[in-house]
């Protein structure tokens, strides 16, 4: 027997036959009586028969090619996929001009789902059978060439090569009104739009012919070419999610599929995945490190995570004007990958309003909502405002926030509004806020720096030219201290509440804080050095 034909299937094989071999005996034994002549010639040709056959399993390469296509049944039938097809191999090669070889091939690999293998055997079965008919005539010799080429059309519509799928139904003669043709036509159609929508980067026509084409495919993996273009389309389009997915079911299918790793990891990065977007060109490396959609990807995402990781560093540390350099420096290597420079914009307002540059701040911020509105940047455009004290222009800009807000966050929009609505009233009366010179949402350490500062400056013995100006300044510099480093008491004045009794418009009220707490007295105060605001960052924002 040949290397290729399992060695327990021989062997059931040769039992098989053993057994056919060893009823003779049976049957002499229930002859012994008559002592039969003519029964023991029946044993005897039996058993040079089955001898024969015995001889003829055993040699090899000697198996018929009939007795391999029953084979090939049973180990189908027991979906032993592998035998199945070393039985049909062998059986062409005894009888490669029959059809019947080929055909019974094509259904195993058509129940492998190996269907590029399949259709060559469907192919080979046609030539043949077509051949056969051709010189024997057509007269009722035909049937079976047409319900193969019938089965070739289908495939071929599977495999998304509709064109030729056509071609086949032609042949047939087929009516046009036959559903299968009807779907063939339609799906080389719509393939054929959509080459010439790709042509033209009409993105959104490609996208729906793809799809449509794509809809008469029992799976889609079936025709990579078209759903990588698919997903090609998608990454025009903008539709990350989608790219993920149909790349997804294309490297499930084909491992090994460069293109698509590269691609897939381009949408995660789109997406600001970046841990994903690393491991899909990583992926694609391994399997060729040179290539060059995988190095690009994976060489950007270094690039820019590398400033972006040290400008948070810089932020950290309160070195906002270098965090802001490096944000932007970042951003600027792909101004269209939105889903970093959106939420790294908020940053670098933050920073903006960190330094006390709140026109920048602003300026900044109505970039991102001029982008496309979203609470989280009019929240970080009216922070701004408030910052600047244009409390009209923030309590407007959280208006919209709420407008625009989901259910879940409607409450944190609505009290958005209340504290630039009572930041308003407090502009106009005693703002403790603008009296040490601090942002609203300043920390406990920024308010006590401005006021030791403020406080040495306006000290009444440091003021001796104009000592009632310097008491009432230093006055309400300690009583605005007083209010906003308790907890307690800036809760209360942030919700526009009276935070001590009987306060009217104007303060002059009666408290319990020393003023001098930071100083030594009869001798020169600490010396506190004030940093100004800076100059913004000069980088051109362009939305692409």
């Amino acid at each position: 027997m040949s290397a290729s034909l399992p060695l327990q299937r021989l062997l059931r094989h040769l039992t098989s036959l053993s057994i056919l071999c060893l009823a003779p005996f049976q049957i002499l034994h229930g002859h012994q009586r008559s002592s039969s002549a003519s029964a023991l010639a029946v044993v005897l040709l039996s058993v040079a028969s089955c001898s024969i056959q015995l001889a003829a399993a055993a040699d090899d390469g000697q198996l018929s090619a009939g007795k391999l296509r029953s084979l090939g049944e049973n180990a189908l039938m027991e979906r032993d996929y592998a035998a199945a097809t070393s039985y049909y191999r062998q059986a062409i090669e005894l009888e490669p001009d029959n059809a019947v070889n080929y055909y019974k091939l094509y259904n195993v690999h058509k129940r492998m789902r190996s269907l590029a293998e399949a259709l060559d055997d469907i192919s080979n079965a046609v030539r043949i059978e077509a051949e056969k008919v051709a010189r024997e005539g057509s007269s009722g010799n035909d049937k079976k060439l047409k319900e193969w080429t019938d089965q070739k059309a289908k495939l071929l519509i599977g495999l998304g090569r509709c064109d030729e799928a056509v071609e086949q139904y032609k042949l047939l003669k087929s009516p046009t009104n036959d559903p299968s043709v009807e779907k063939a036509q339609i799906c080389a159609h719509s393939i054929f739009s959509a080459n010439n929508a790709l042509s033209r980067k009409d993105w959104s026509n490609a996208s729906t012919h793809l799809k449509t084409a794509l809809s008469y495919l029992s799976s889609p993996s079936d025709a990579p070419d078209l759903l990588f273009q698919l997903a090609q389309t998608l990454f025009h389009l903008e539709d990350y999610y989608g790219v993920i997915s149909d790349t997804g079911k294309l490297l499930k299918a084909f491992p090994q599929h460069l293109e698509a790793y590269a691609l897939r990891g381009e949408a995660y990065w789109k997406l600001n995945e970046v841990e994903m977007a690393g491991k899909h060109f990583r992926e694609g490396l391994k399997l060729d490190p040179e290539h060059e959609g995988c190095k690009a990807g994976h060489r950007i995402m270094k690039k820019v995570t590398k400033k972006d990781k040290k400008a948070d560093d810089h932020f950290a540390k309160g070195n906002y004007k270098q965090a802001i350099d490096l944000w932007w420096e970042a951003m600027n290597n792909d101004m269209t990958h939105l889903h970093f420079v959106r939420p790294t914009l908020l940053k670098v307002v933050k920073a903006h309003i960190l330094l006390g540059e709140y026109d920048k701040a602003v300026e900044e911020a109505n970039k991102h909502v001029a982008n496309e509105e979203s609470v989280e940047g009019l929240h970080a455009l009216g922070e701004a405002q408030m910052a600047g004290e244009k409390f009209d222009e923030a309590i407007r800009t959280y208006q919209r926030a709420l407008e625009i807000a989901p259910d879940d966050k409607k409450r944190e929009c609505n009290q958005k509004v209340e504290e630039a609505q009572v930041a308003l009233k407090q502009s106009k009366e005693k703002n403790y806020y603008k009296i040490l010179g601090v942002p609203r949402n300043a920390d406990l350490k920024t308010i006590k720096k401005e006021y030791k500062k403020l406080a040495l400056q306006w000290h009444p013995d440091k003021n001796a030219d104009d000592k009632e100006k310097a008491e009432k300044m230093f006055q309400d510099i300690s009583e605005a201290y007083e209010v906003l480093s308790d907890k307690e008491l800036r809760a209360k004045y942030d919700r526009g509440e009276p935070v001590f009794e009987n306060q009217g418009h104007g303060g002059g009220q009666t408290h319990h804080f020393n003023p001098n707490m930071f100083f030594h007295h009869g001798g020169g105060g600490q010396h506190f050095r004030h940093r100004g605001g800076g100059g913004g960052q000069r980088v051109h924002f362009n939305w692409g």
